[in-house]
């Protein structure tokens, strides 16, 4: 085809452009009309998505008031053992959060005596320093230390605006 083209004056060349053109129209509405249906269907899909975020967040801050969940200050006092992974945790907004530092493999809690600190990365290390005194936090900074899921963003939260819900699906 190359060569056949090399022969060929430019009123040809331009002759040919529009026919081939003119072939594509109908192929490129067609493509126009189907790219219209895809993105109204993937916009149904979205804000479907966006409703069930919304009612299974509602969900959550009402099963919060209504005091079905623990908060983390409950959950130590009340708990004998476990993995803090065995959990899933969250403000009392509904936004989820992870416990410890950002970056870190797993999630702990900061307990503090008043003037010393320690890190308990299950709940048994968390419940033995509870029942001996130490509260959640650092020296001067009750709390708990949380942040965001994907992100660096990290805060101290009162122990009783984050609460924990069993982990329904296999942790991370």
């Amino acid at each position: 085809m190359g060569d056949e083209l090399t022969g060929l004056d430019d009123s040809e060349l331009e002759r040919r452009v529009a026919e081939i053109r003119e072939r594509m129209r109908p192929v490129e509405q067609q493509l126009t009309a189907l790219r219209g249906e895809r993105d109204l269907i993937l916009t149904e899909r979205r804000r479907r998505e966006r409703t069930a975020h919304r009612e299974s967040r509602a969900d959550l801050k009402a099963a919060m008031r209504e005091g079905k969940l623990p908060t983390v200050a409950e959950l130590v006092a009340g708990s004998q053992g476990g993995s803090l992974d065995e959990y899933m945790f969250n403000l009392k907004t509904g936004g989820e959060v992870r416990l410890g530092y950002p970056g870190a493999r797993s999630q702990s809690l900061t307990f503090t005596d008043g003037v010393k600190v320690a890190q308990a990365g299950d709940l048994a290390e968390a419940a033995r320093l509870y029942s001996a005194g130490w509260d959640l936090g650092s020296p001067g900074r009750p709390g708990v230390r949380v942040h965001f899921p994907g992100t660096r963003q990290e805060r101290l939260a009162a122990a009783d605006e984050v609460y924990a819900r069993p982990r329904t699906d296999p942790a991370p």
